[in-house]
């Protein structure tokens, strides 16, 4: 881990308009098919639960959530990429459940890239159960479309 990081307590802080220059170049370096920033200012303007990973100025990522009736449906997260494979999706996936939970939600939904095998793997292993796929849900480079699977964590 960066050793900055081992002295910086890392906070979580509501995502703001203020924030978006930082989260969509996070964004663009996480995902092939990045949000834009009418996508997290449509969110944000909605309402839903979207917040960042901080460590001092740096953001180490963040996640974007819709509450529904008894359920929330998780629409993005992402960890910077020089911040990836140190636990930071778990803690992601933490603050999410504990918010979900204090809403009084009973589930947590998502989607995930098929291809997407690292980010399966972590929300496996954060209690995350394949529940389907989506054919032709996400689009692709060459213009075709890749399945999404639809997970779910009972809370």
């Amino acid at each position: 881990m960066n050793a900055r990081l081992q002295t910086i307590e890392a906070t979580f802080e509501p995502m703001t308009e203020a924030a978006l220059d930082a989260v969509l170049a996070v964004e663009n370096q996480a995902y092939p098919h990045p949000w834009q920033r009418q996508h997290f200012s449509d969110c944000l303007a909605s309402g839903y639960q979207a917040q960042l990973l901080m460590a001092g100025d740096i953001l180490l990522g963040y996640f974007v959530a819709m509450k529904g009736f008894e359920e929330v449906h998780l629409l993005n997260l992402a960890v910077a990429p020089n911040y990836q494979r140190h636990g930071w999706a778990q803690v992601l996936l933490d603050a999410l459940q504990i918010w979900a939970r204090g809403q009084g939600m009973q589930w947590i939904w998502l989607e995930a890239r098929a291809s997407n095998t690292r980010a399966i793997h972590v929300y496996k292993a954060h209690g995350f159960r394949h529940v389907s796929l989506r054919k032709g849900y996400y689009p692709t480079d060459n213009g075709a479309r890749e399945d999404a699977v639809m997970m779910c964590c009972k809370l």
